[in-house]
């Protein structure tokens, strides 16, 4: 009984062992152009009363696509960065913070290459002495990256703090549901806790092999992709619901009021603590070397109302539109390292200004 009963399991392995091979086949044949492997590797993370998500700390892997391969390095508490920083701030350093999703973090572009990297570069080359740390957690939205900087950030003790804005934040914020308004209209706290999808990572990822197949096979990758993108959608037409009158740019009303929000509280308490604070619009892709901002004309006039620094995609990448990629061709469409060097520059140029 017992040699039959090892045989049925080895029997069983054995064919999930050639079901795998022959799926990574058929998907490196006809599915390997449109498959990414972009393992998340999100981590919880306790910041006060807040639980959210973050890169796991000092970790190193591999993000691969038909555009090529990106490593990933994070410090000690889960910043995209070979160094690890101390709370304290070096004397006569001007330190930048930046809070953003996966386009800040650096999806599809080299470590070096960030919009970060090319800032602090940028800083240290007009003699400005910086350092510039990149907090970007693929997925954030807005509320997130309040709750960072309110209850991580500030730790840091930025001079500058620079959020990248991207179209997806208005879902995410959502998605979040970390804040709302009252029956006043005032924005207020929901929650304390938003980790989708950590739960099962952590249990994923002391498995042995998981990870080695979350960079390596195409397979695994396109079936935990699905599964990923089902639940992501159905959280966002969950979040959605309540949120059903479009405006003129396709968001509701109620989605960019609360982004517009979420960015005037940023601004308030950046702007007590004589913080400057910096929108990024990371623009979106409108085709083949095309681009349109993120910022619709509703979110740009409360901003404007509200005395918030942006820094608009139309303006920094002017004259290019049509001629050059803005963002990686296939994969997930993030912004090129064109763009991340384009919009760490102007940065730069904007930062310094003010320092002089």
């Amino acid at each position: 009984m017992t040699r039959r009963f090892l045989a049925n399991v080895f029997l069983v392995l054995a064919s999930l062992a050639v079901m795998g091979l022959v799926g990574e086949f058929v998907v490196r044949v006809a599915l390997k152009e449109q498959t990414v492997l972009f393992p998340r590797y999100h981590t919880d993370y306790h910041y006060g009363d807040y639980t959210i998500r973050g890169i796991r700390p000092s970790s190193e892997f591999w993000h691969t696509s038909v555009d090529g391969s990106w490593r990933f390095v994070t410090n000690s508490r889960g910043l995209r960065d070979t160094r690890n920083f101390a709370y304290d701030k070096p004397q006569g350093t001007l330190r930048v913070l930046a809070l953003g999703d996966s386009h800040t973090q650096g999806y599809e572009v080299r470590q070096s290459e960030t919009f970060s990297a090319v800032l602090e570069r940028d800083l240290e080359h007009q003699g400005i002495k910086a350092q510039v740390l990149n907090a970007g957690v693929s997925g954030f939205g807005t509320a997130e990256e309040l709750v960072y900087l309110q209850n991580e950030g500030v730790r840091y003790k930025p001079d500058v703090v620079v959020v990248g804005f991207y179209a997806n934040d208005f879902d995410d914020n959502l998605k979040a549901d970390l804040f709302g308004f009252d029956g006043k209209g005032n924005l207020v706290e929901k929650k304390h806790e938003h980790i989708p999808g950590v739960a099962i990572q952590n249990v994923m990822y002391r498995v042995p092999g998981v990870r080695w197949l979350s960079e390596n096979s195409y397979f695994y990758s396109l079936l935990f992709n699905n599964v990923w993108a089902f639940f992501k959608a159905k959280l966002a037409k969950d979040a959605k619901f309540e949120y059903a009158v479009a405006s003129s740019a396709g968001r509701s009303q109620s989605e960019v009021a609360l982004a517009a929000a979420l960015l005037e509280r940023m601004q308030r308490w950046c702007a007590d603590r004589r913080i400057r604070l910096i929108v990024v619009d990371i623009p979106a892709m409108a085709g083949p070397h095309r681009f349109e901002t993120s910022l619709p004309d509703e979110l740009r006039r409360a901003m404007d109302a509200a005395n918030i620094e942006y820094l608009d995609s139309r303006t920094v990448l002017a004259g290019l539109d049509g001629a050059v990629e803005f963002h990686v061709p296939h994969g997930d469409n993030h912004i090129s390292e064109l763009t991340h060097a384009m919009i760490g520059v102007k940065l730069g140029e904007a930062i310094a200004r003010k320092k002089r």
